[in-house]
């Protein structure tokens, strides 16, 4: 199965003093395999999600959905 990066979108979301962010795929606004990842700041939260979904990319046996 070839996993493209084009294939993830990322969305952030304020809660509280600290940031989340997620990675999906297709239309869904839901969490891939559920992993939520948290920064102090948006920028920090996206950060961790683009590591994220390049990790996906790279080795796609981690998606488990």
């Amino acid at each position: 199965m070839m996993t493209n990066r084009m294939d993830f979108d990322i969305k952030t979301e304020s809660r509280g003093a600290h940031w989340i962010a997620w990675v999906t795929r297709g239309a869904s606004d839901k969490p891939l395999d559920s992993v939520i990842l948290v920064g102090q700041t948006r920028d920090e939260a996206e950060a961790q999600a683009r590591t994220w979904a390049d990790k996906l990319t790279a080795d796609p046996v981690l998606i488990r959905s």
